[in-house]
């Protein structure tokens, strides 16, 4: 019986030995490596650059006063669409002490000329009158006094305009301001009551509002240094308007700063173009925008993605499928890319299954 127990115990020892071995050796073992596999496919190939910036008017006018005072009156605002020479604000004037007291001066003294010159002239008649003096030296006198009377009136009218903003005999009011072209008044930056400075030669005086055509609009915005140089105007662009993301929009590129302007530490180039709208399309001034610019485009072109390229030197490779899970590396010739996806111009056909890495 013990003899029994005992050959049962080493068999049990045996056993314990193989399995523990023949589980230790499945776990040493790796299991093979399956890779997968890429196809080829045709597609277009577009190669583009992104620009950042905004919509804007084409052109945009600033609506200023012609004289200094308060706003009395203003009678637009922000939206509405006006036609040129359309009022668009009223100034009071505030008369400047100093000028007032000039024009006062200069009043008084055409006022003096002028009743002097009528007295004499009115002599110098009785004398031509009588044949004393010949009709040239009568002439001179006339010139004179008419002369005169020209100053009075352009005295009166000197101190209207600065008291009022207007002359009674003339039809040109200084103290309004009006649109100077049609379109849609984008900012009406003062309020009734605000003082402004008259637009001059050293001063660019105070915007009462601000008028554009919000049909002409353009895309303003920036190119990177390293991309400038593949830019050419009336290349094609799509914009991406952050407001309006279900919609794109057509552009034409117009114009390329030939300077460039340092911005963070990169050097960026300001460029322009125009934008389609169709009739129901409208866009607001100031809308940040995105916009594709097409460098280059191939299309219906056999690609590739190019994740799964290999570099040796100048050369280009790819791993091809010969058997499953055999691979053979060949050398291929490629052409555009778009950052994902490349043109294979030589070395694959539709068919292959090339490794993916």
């Amino acid at each position: 019986m013990k003899k029994i127990i005992t050959i049962v115990i080493v068999v049990l020892i045996v056993a314990s030995f193989i399995g523990t071995g023949f589980f230790l050796y499945q776990k040493s073992e790796e299991e093979p490596v399956v890779y997968e596999t890429d196809s080829l496919f045709v597609a277009d190939i577009i190669k583009k650059t992104v620009a950042t910036g905004s919509i804007v008017p084409k052109k945009e006018i600033a609506l200023k006063s012609q004289v200094s005072g308060v706003v009395e009156t203003l009678y637009v605002q922000a939206g509405e669409v006006v036609k040129e020479g359309q009022l668009i604000a009223k100034i009071k004037i505030i008369p400047n002490v100093v000028a007032v007291s000039n024009a006062e001066a200069s009043l008084k003294n055409a006022v003096i000329n002028f009743k002097n010159s009528e007295k004499e002239l009115a002599r110098q008649q009785s004398l031509y009158d009588q044949k004393v003096i010949s009709e040239q030296e009568y002439n001179r006198f006339l010139l004179e006094f008419n002369l005169a009377k020209q100053s009075q009136d352009a005295a009166e009218n000197n101190l209207e305009l600065i008291k009022k903003g207007a002359s009674k005999k003339s039809d040109n009011v200084s103290n309004l301001v009006r649109a100077t072209a049609e379109g849609m008044i984008l900012d009406v930056p003062v309020k009734e009551g605000t003082f402004v400075i008259e637009s001059n030669t050293f001063n660019e005086g105070t915007t009462i509002a601000s008028v554009a055509d919000m049909n002409d609009m353009i895309f303003e915005g920036k190119v990177d240094e390293s991309e400038v140089g593949k830019l050419r105007e009336g290349m094609d662009l799509s914009l991406i308007i952050g407001a309006l993301d279900t919609e794109k929009f057509d552009a034409k590129l117009e114009f390329i700063s030939p300077k460039g302007v340092k911005e963070e530490g990169a050097i960026q180039f300001p460029i322009k173009a125009k934008i389609s709208l169709n009739e129901n399309s409208f866009l607001r001034a100031g809308y940040s925008a995105n916009a594709d610019i097409v460098l280059d485009k191939k299309e219906k072109v056999l690609s590739l993605r190019e994740s799964n390229l290999l570099f040796e030197g100048d050369k280009i490779f790819v791993e091809v499928q010969t058997a499953p899970q055999k691979f053979e590396k060949r050398e291929i010739l490629t052409g555009l890319s778009d950052g994902i996806n490349i043109e294979v111009k030589q070395g694959l056909d539709r068919k292959d299954l090339v490794k993916k890495i």
